[in-house]
């Protein structure tokens, strides 16, 4: 058996990890829209509880904060009571499981807003792109820029969905401030044009960023937080780069952690895109950071072993082999063939794409 780093058994802060394969966050498109998770999640997740580590799909820390049909929320009782069901799963299967946190920003439509509402944003900066709405995809809407007075019920929102996924048996939140949604909108200076304590520098336009985590880090504890950063993605609303990216997530990734948290995970390139760590300088990020490294995008087995082996990564995040290959942990320890999922079943619809793949043993004949 292969005895190799990425198979070997860690922790990321607080949480023990049974090996340094994690399990990255997928949307998936299958909660009601009222923002419940579906009773096929239960399955879903368990089927996969053999990831060292399960980030959740990303999950709406409000109504205001959802861009997308169809994915779940951790607001209300009920949201909480289904995401339950899939932590006691997991659990029950020997798993580690934490919850991503996620406000869009303005990668949303009205239609999926209380009341017809406009998006927020740091500013008033439509995106391109799509998004999907119950009838089908359509570009965001215009958004219009947060009030000062209004951050504050910002950070409120995560905090109280950060006590909410504590609720629900989770071992720990990931703050998502990647992919060019509300805490990334504001981190870039492409999409942030204030002139108030959240814009112009680099200290103002990350100040957002920070608060949320030192408000959530206050729910959980620093050692049971991390937080999802993509410096170099443009791939959500088409979004702009920042004019110095690796300053900006230099100073981020330092401040951060500074206050103890888990770890840092970056996408490192253009989401489901190839892998662009020669692009960046990850390496340094995660220097500034000083803890635990979650590396993610496009990576194989030959350079995911490579990574941890090295110690460039402490962890290395599938996404898309998870999707066909619930068993992927042992796929890969064994260098076993992979299955590849059907796209048109990544998002939305029952369990067909969903729950229906098998573990190698059982499909090999």
């Amino acid at each position: 058996m292969d005895q190799r780093g990425l198979f070997s058994p860690t922790s990321i802060g607080a949480i023990p990890v049974a090996n340094r394969i994690a399990m990255a966050p997928l949307t998936r498109s299958r909660a009601g829209m009222d923002g419940v998770q579906s009773a096929l999640a239960v399955e879903y997740y368990r089927q996969r509880a053999s990831a060292g580590l399960i980030v959740s799909e990303a999950t709406n820390i409000s109504q205001q904060a959802r861009g997308y049909a169809y994915t779940p929320s951790i607001y209300t009782e009920a949201q909480v009571a289904a995401w339950s069901a899939v932590t006691q799963a997991v659990h029950e299967a020997g798993g580690r499981i934490v919850l991503q946190l996620w406000h869009v920003g303005r990668m949303s439509h009205v239609s999926l807003q209380k009341d017809g509402a406009a998006p927020v944003a740091p500013s008033a900066i439509q995106a391109d792109d799509e998004v999907f709405t119950v009838d089908g995809p359509a570009r965001p809407s215009m958004p219009r820029a947060l009030e000062l007075d209004e951050i504050p019920a910002i950070i409120e929102d995560y905090r109280h969905a950060a006590s909410n996924a504590k609720s629900a048996g989770f071992d720990g939140v990931e703050v998502h401030a990647a992919n060019c949604y509300l805490l990334e909108q504001f981190i870039r200076d492409s999409t942030n044009k204030r002139t108030d304590r959240y814009g112009g520098s680099i200290e103002n336009r990350t100040r957002l960023a920070i608060e949320v985590i030192e408000a959530v880090a206050d729910v959980w504890g620093a050692d049971r937080v991390g937080v999802r950063l993509s410096p170099i993605t443009r791939a959500v609303g088409d979004t702009p780069l920042d004019s110095n990216p690796q300053a900006t997530y230099g100073f981020l990734a330092e401040r951060v952690g500074k206050l103890g948290l888990a770890w840092l995970h970056c996408v490192e390139g253009q989401t489901q895109g190839k892998n662009a760590a020669g692009e960046f300088d990850f390496k340094a990020l995660h220097e500034s950071f000083g803890s635990k490294y979650i590396a993610n995008n496009s990576y194989d087995r030959e350079r995911a072993i490579e990574a941890v082996d090295s110690g460039y990564a402490d962890m290395i995040a599938f996404g898309r082999p998870f999707i066909g290959n619930p068993d992927l942990v042992d796929r890969l320890r064994h260098d076993l063939p992979l299955t590849k999922a059907p796209v048109e079943t990544y998002y939305g619809g029952g369990a067909e794409g969903y729950t229906d793949f098998q573990p190698f043993t059982q499909s090999a004949s």
